[in-house]
């Protein structure tokens, strides 16, 4: 599942976002989703996220889907 819509993202889930550093190469970084920080309810390049341990990225894919 994609993280574009903001609808399927809630905290406490595990993703894989791309930080800001890393959007030339598209390295993935794991992590939970502490906070949203899009409020639109559909970003094409993915919702922005802060993860529990500070980091702040777009979700690429959604990892733990319960």
């Amino acid at each position: 599942m994609n993280g574009t819509n903001r609808k399927d993202i809630r905290p406490g889930l595990k993703v894989a976002i791309v930080l800001k550093k890393d959007q030339r190469t598209g390295k993935l970084t794991e992590g939970i989703v502490k906070d949203l920080l899009t409020k639109a309810p559909v970003h094409h390049r993915g919702i922005k996220v802060r993860l529990q341990d500070g980091q702040i990225g777009r979700v690429q894919q959604i990892l733990d889907d319960q």
